[in-house]
């Protein structure tokens, strides 16, 4: 959960930057949003394998599940 508090976190300092790119035409907040847009990308693939790794975790320590029965 760490780390998708600290994904939150970028999204919302990237706000003010987003806003100055897109409605004052800052092209330097424009960098820094392509910036912080790389890093969440890069966060949010880091969150993709540590889900993965704990659902597969998870699903080694399940018991196998019985067949269904034949009517």
């Amino acid at each position: 959960m760490k780390k998708f508090n600290e994904f939150k976190q970028i999204v919302a300092d990237l706000e003010g930057d987003a806003d100055k790119f897109y409605n004052k035409g800052n092209n330097a907040a424009g960098t820094r949003v392509r910036k912080g847009m790389q890093d969440l990308k890069n966060l949010a693939q880091t969150i993709r394998m540590e889900v993965q790794e704990s659902k597969n975790k998870a699903a080694a320590k399940a018991p196998a599940k019985k067949p269904a029965k034949k009517k």
